[in-house]
């Protein structure tokens, strides 16, 4: 088994485990997701069916090194999954995997959300660079990459709009004081 299949596999299984232990069940909060869940796996479906089609039919686009690029795939994958999971669990009840603001929700401002407003997606994100990287191939790294950060760019756009509308100025000035994924940059 490719090293991408097993990183897929260990993906949908933290993801499909979060779906069934952490979807909001409307009892007390109100749901703002705007079907972004849905799009967000459509989006990943297919960016990484995409990408595995463009590594095998597009062999020019190969990477030099292939075991090097495989090996950071693999570190950066661990990395961003073990970031997502931080954020998930400092977050505690108030982590939903579709948009769900609480009655009672409260702006999180310690662990990795000290640094970044979307440190869950950050590890998203790193992981699926990994996840790309561990293809070999710079063109299905960017299928994979730019649709899947679109889309999350699109749920952030949702969820900051949610909370922003619940929190009020809380969150404004949070927005203010803190990057979305990348300290210092973005």
């Amino acid at each position: 088994m490719s090293v991408s299949l097993l990183l897929g596999l260990a993906y949908l299984i933290s993801e499909l485990l979060l779906t069934v232990t952490r979807r909001s069940r409307g009892r007390t909060g109100t749901k703002q997701d705007r079907s972004t869940l849905r799009v967000v796996w459509l989006v990943i479906m297919v960016s990484v069916a995409v990408g595995i089609y463009v590594t095998k039919h597009w062999p020019a686009a190969a990477l030099p090194h292939q075991r090097s690029f495989e090996f950071a795939g693999v570190v950066l994958f661990v990395a961003g999954l073990f970031l997502r999971w931080w954020a998930i669990i400092t977050l505690g009840r108030f982590f939903t995997v579709d948009v769900t603001i609480e009655k009672d929700h409260e702006l999180v401002e310690r662990g990795p959300f000290r640094v970044v407003r979307h440190p869950s997606y950050t590890g998203v994100l790193l992981a699926f660079v990994g996840l790309g990287l561990s293809l070999g191939n710079w063109a299905a790294l960017l299928v994979v990459l730019l649709p899947i950060g679109v889309a999350f760019i699109h749920r952030m756009n949702v969820e900051e709009n949610a909370l922003a509308g619940a929190l009020g100025s809380q969150y404004t000035d949070y927005m203010r004081r803190t990057k979305r994924l990348v300290p210092f940059v973005y």
